[in-house]
């Protein structure tokens, strides 16, 4: 199959019996062969007759790369992550905007879909802040229920408890921080709940249908948010930094968002932890003031102090 899809992409038109014989194969197996790749969704024109053959239509193929649907919905999911990193610096090429869109409209109808699902179906504050390793097909079966309207049942691993069997109605997935959120309305305790995908497995869609609930306060970013802060330590960092926009992105990678101030930048963080932003602060090498929250700025103190002390 790969090596006809090659042959195929020169664009070049192919007399069947020379495909065949390249291919070392008999008509019958050369006409199944590409029946195959049109089940794939490349468009393959073929002519009947003693003189007829096969050539695939300009614009309708993609290099030959063989991906399983996991594999392509992880592809969508780190270039819509790259894509909403390039937008939150400002003013730079959306290349990765450009390689997503052609990557989604030259892939086969059923990983398109797929694909679509993950993209319409999550709520991602600008820029997009990275995301842990997770099971794609997980990912890819969470999206569709969302855009279905399709109840769920999936096992779930919360914190600190005991695995669980959840039956949900899925509203919106939501990127945030480092990691991905399902906010769904859970049938069996009758209220709405916040779920880390990565904790997610084994989803079940039910081939049902269900008509949507408003969300409490209508933002599935707020909804996920509002959840973090009541359940751990949470941080909103502040920064202003007298450095260029560049060398703190840089440092700063896709977990924070960098935007111009004066004659240097705003560094804005959502972090559990305040050793991630002292480290991004040292490694920029340049003054700064903290705008919150204060516990940064007594960490600041704290940190100069021991180096202080270290220095003699």
């Amino acid at each position: 199959m790969l090596r006809l899809l090659s042959l195929l992409q020169t664009h070049r038109y192919w007399p069947g019996g020379e495909l065949a014989d390249r291919l070392e194969v008999s008509a019958r197996t050369l006409r199944r062969d590409v029946e195959r790749l049109r089940d794939l969704g490349y468009q393959v024109d073929a002519v009947r007759g003693v003189a007829g053959g096969y050539q695939l239509r300009a614009g309708g193929a993609m290099a030959p790369l063989l991906l399983t649907d996991e594999e392509a919905v992880a592809v969508a999911v780190a270039l819509r992550g790259a894509a909403g990193t390039a937008a939150g610096v400002g003013g730079g090429p959306d290349w990765a905007l450009q390689a997503l869109t052609k990557v989604v409209g030259l892939m086969p109808p059923l990983l398109r879909r797929q694909m679509d699902a993950v993209r319409s179906q999550t709520d991602t504050p600008a820029p997009w802040s990275g995301a842990p390793v997770l099971d794609a097909a997980v990912l890819s079966a969470l999206a569709q229920a969302c855009r279905d309207t399709e109840p769920l049942r999936f096992d779930y691993a919360a914190r600190d408890a005991e695995p669980s069997h959840r039956w949900v109605e899925p509203h919106r997935l939501v990127a945030l921080g480092r990691r991905w959120y399902l906010v769904a309305y859970d049938r069996d305790r009758q209220d709405w709940r916040t779920f880390r995908v990565d904790r997610v497995t084994a989803p079940e869609p039910t081939g049902q249908r269900f008509r949507p609930r408003d969300l409490p306060g209508g933002d599935a970013v707020e909804f996920v948010r509002a959840g973090i802060r009541r359940a751990q330590p949470h941080h909103e960092v502040r920064v202003t930094i007298e450095a260029p926009v560049d060398e703190v992105v840089a440092a700063v990678g896709r977990w924070g968002r960098v935007t111009p101030e004066g004659v240097g930048c705003r560094l804005e963080m959502e972090v559990d932890s305040l050793g991630w932003p002292l480290m991004v602060l040292g490694e920029v090498g340049a003054d700064f003031h903290v705008e919150s929250p204060p516990e940064l700025a007594d960490a600041v103190a704290e940190v100069a102090a021991r180096f202080a002390r270290a220095a003699g």
